[in-house]
C-alpha cells in the first residue's frame, strides 16, 4: 500500500498523540472532555459508550478507524464523523442502548481553550486544515497540522474579548431581570387591585339588591295606600269618589289658571314694548328708502295696527279674579256635601255635577283657557308642558322611579363585576407579567414606514408620507412557537419562544385581513428588532422585552400562575 506524505505524517501523529496529560497526572485520550473521562480509564480494554457489549483494545482509541457504532473510540479524529451527532451527555448516560443506534455518543471534539471557555468542535472539522477559532481558539482541533496548517493559540485575546462582551451581556441581563421583577410587582399590584374591585363590587351588589328589595316593598306599600284611598272612597259611594276627584281637579285647574294669567300679563307687557318699538320705527322710517325688506316690514305693521287690539275684557278679568279665589273665600261648590253624600242618589246626578260649578269656570276651562294656552304655546310664548301619566299618583310614580334608578345602578355594578372577573381569567403569561405591559407601545423606523406594536392591543404600519395608518392586527392571544438557531457549540438547536398573536387587521386589497405574529426574545428593553412580511398581508416581528427573560417569578411576593404557554 502506498501512503502519501500527509498520511504518513498523520499516522505518526496518531501514534504519538493518543492520550493527553491532565492536571492531576492522569491522562485521557485527545478530544475527550472531563465529563467523559470515566469511560476511558481502563488501560487495556475500551467498551463503546452506547454499546458496552462491544469492546476494543485501548490501543484502538484515536487510531483513525471507526470501531464503535457510536464513534466513541475516535474522540480525537474525524474517522467517525459520518455518524449522526447527538447532544452532549444524552447518550453517554444510557449504556446498553440498542445495537442499531447509530448516534454519536460524544458531542464533538473537546477543545480545552485555556484562558477562554472550553468548547466542542464538530468531528468533521478536526484536522480539516482550517483554524476554527470560534470553537477551538487554542488550535487543538488541527493537532495533525495537515497541509502544514498551524493554528496559533488565540484564547487569551479572544477570551478577553469574550469576557468583555459576556460582562456587558450579564449586566444587560441583570438589568433585564430587575426590570422584569418591576413588571411582576406592577402586574401583581394591578391584579390585586382588580381582585379588591371584585370584592368591593360584590359587596356593592349585595347592598344594591337589598335596596332594590326595600324599594320594591316601598312601591307595593305606596300602591296599597293609594288603593286603600280609592277603596275608602268607594265605600262612601261613587259620588263621593267623583267629588273628591273633582275637587282635586278644580284646585289643580285653579292653580294652572293663576299661572297662565301671570304668563299672559307678562306676554302683554312684552307685546306692548314691541308695539312701541315698531310704532317708533314707523314714525322715523324714511319712505324714500330703497330697502324692500324695510318697506315690507312697515307695511305689515300698518296692517297690524289698522286691525286694532284690545287690552282685554275687563268683565272677564273680574270673573277670572273671582274664580281664582279659594272656595272658602267665595260661594262655590259645597264639596263637603258631595264627599259625604250617600250613594242612594240617582246615577244621572253624578253627570250633572258640573251644574254646581261656577258657570264662568266651566265655560273658561272648556273653551277659552284651552284655546288661549294653545295659542301661547304655538307662538312660542310658553313652553309646552310634558305629558304626565294620569294613571298613577305622584307618590307611586316617585316610588317607581326610585326603584328603576336603583335597578339601573345594580345592573351597571353587575356589568363591572363581570368585566373584572373576565379580566382575571385572561392569560397574561407567567405570573401575569404581561398585564404590566398591556397598552405599552414601541415603534421601529423602517424606510418609508414606521411599525408600531402595542402589547396585548394592536400592531400598526404608519406611513411617513401622509398615507395614514394601517392596522396590522388586533391582539388575540399569547402563544408560543419553536424556532431553530445555532448555539454556542455551532449546533442547530430548537428553542421555544413566547409569541403575541394579532389577527383581524385591515383587509388587504383583494386579499385577507392582515395579521401579525410577534416573537418575543429576552432583552433589557422593549424593542422591535425586525419586521418582515412573510407572505401577503401576514407579518412577523421580533421583539425583545424583559418580560420573557428567565427567572424572577419565584421572587414575586404574590405569584399568580396562569402559564398556559
Amino acid at each position: 500500500m502506498i501512503f502519501s506524505q500527509s498520511s504518513l505524517f498523520l499516522a505518526v501523529s496518531l501514534a504519538a498523540s493518543t492520550v493527553v496529560a491532565t492536571k492531576d497526572g492522569s491522562s485521557r485520550p485527545r478530544g475527550v472532555a472531563p465529563e467523559f473521562a470515566k469511560f476511558y480509564k481502563d488501560p487495556d480494554i475500551f467498551a463503546c459508550i452506547s454499546h458496552p457489549a462491544l469492546q476494543v483494545s485501548s490501543s484502538a482509541i484515536n487510531d483513525d478507524y471507526c470501531d464503535c457504532p457510536d464513534g466513541s473510540d475516535e474522540p480525537g479524529t474525524s474517522a467517525c464523523s459520518h455518524i449522526s451527532h447527538h447532544s452532549p451527555l444524552s447518550v453517554a448516560d444510557r449504556p446498553g442502548a440498542n445495537d442499531l443506534d447509530l448516534t454519536s455518543a460524544l458531542p464533538g471534539f473537546y477543545c480545552k481553550n485555556k484562558g477562554h471557555r472550553p468548547s466542542y468542535v464538530p468531528f468533521q472539522r478536526v484536522n480539516d486544515g482550517i483554524c476554527d477559532y470560534d470553537f477551538c481558539c487554542d488550535g487543538s482541533d488541527e493537532w495533525a497540522h495537515v497541509g502544514g496548517t498551524k493554528c496559533e493559540d488565540r484564547c487569551k485575546e479572544l477570551g478577553k474579548e469574550w469576557r468583555k462582551k459576556e460582562d456587558k451581556r450579564q449586566k444587560s441581563m441583570t438589568a433585564a431581570l430587575r426590570k422584569k421583577k418591576d413588571l411582576l410587582v406592577d402586574a401583581g399590584r394591578q391584579e390585586k387591585e382588580i381582585e379588591d374591585d371584585v370584592q368591593r363590587l360584590e359587596t356593592e351588589i349585595e347592598a344594591h339588591e337589598i335596596k332594590v328589595k326595600n324599594l320594591e316593598t316601598d312601591l307595593e306599600e305606596v300602591q296599597k295606600q293609594e288603593q286603600s284611598k280609592l277603596v275608602r272612597g268607594r265605600k262612601k259611594g261613587k259620588v263621593n269618589v267623583l267629588a273628591e276627584v273633582a275637587k282635586d281637579r278644580v284646585e289643580e285647574l285653579r292653580e294652572n289658571l293663576i299661572e297662565v294669567r301671570k304668563e299672559r300679563d307678562e306676554t302683554r307687557l312684552q307685546v306692548k314694548e314691541l308695539e312701541a318699538i315698531l310704532s317708533k320705527f314707523k314714525e322715523e322710517y324714511n319712505p324714500n328708502s330703497n330697502d324692500e325688506g324695510v318697506k315690507r316690514a312697515v307695511s305689515s305693521w300698518e296692517e297690524y295696527a289698522a286691525k286694532g287690539h284690545s287690552d282685554g275684557n275687563h268683565a272677564r278679568d273680574r270673573d277670572l279674579d273671582e274664580i281664582s279665589k279659594p272656595d272658602d273665600e267665595k260661594s262655590g261648590v259645597n264639596w263637603e256635601h258631595w264627599e259625604n253624600e250617600e250613594d242612594s242618589c240617582e246615577m244621572d246626578a253624578v253627570y250633572h255635577l258640573a251644574a254646581y260649578l261656577p258657570p264662568s269656570l266651566v265655560s273658561f276651562l272648556e273653551d277659552q283657557f284651552i284655546v288661549f294656552r294653545g295659542f301661547l304655546e304655538k307662538n312660542g310664548f310658553l313652553s309646552k308642558k310634558s305629558v304626565e301619566s294620569g294613571s298613577e299618583s305622584q307618590a307611586v310614580q316617585d316610588a317607581r322611579e326610585a326603584l328603576k334608578a336603583e335597578e339601573k345602578s345594580l345592573g351597571e355594578t353587575r356589568k363591572q363585576l363581570r368585566n373584572r372577573r373576565e379580566d382575571l381569567e385572561i392569560n397574561y403569561g407567567p405570573a401575569s407579567v404581561f398585564r404590566a405591559l398591556k397598552g405599552v407601545c414601541i415603534v421601529r423606523d423602517a424606510g418609508e414606514y414606521t411599525y408600531e406594536q402595542c402589547f396585548l392591543d394592536q400592531t400598526k404600519q404608519n406611513s411617513k408620507k401622509g398615507g395614514g395608518s394601517m392596522r396590522m392586527g388586533n391582539f388575540q392571544r399569547i402563544g408560543s412557537t419553536t424556532i431553530e438557531e445555532v448555539n454556542e457549540t455551532g449546533d442547530i438547536v430548537t428553542v421555544e419562544r413566547t409569541t403575541l398573536e394579532y389577527v383581524r387587521g385591515q383587509t388587504c386589497w383583494n386579499g385577507p385581513a392582515r395579521s401579525t405574529k410577534v416573537v418575543l426574545e429576552c432583552g433589557e428593553n422593549n424593542e422591535i428588532l425586525k419586521v418582515s412580511e412573510d407572505e401577503r398581508c401576514v407579518y412577523s416581528m421580533i421583539v425583545t422585552t424583559p418580560a420573557v427573560c428567565a427567572g424572577g417569578e419565584e421572587e414575586d411576593a404574590a405569584p399568580r400562575v396562569k402559564d398556559e404557554l
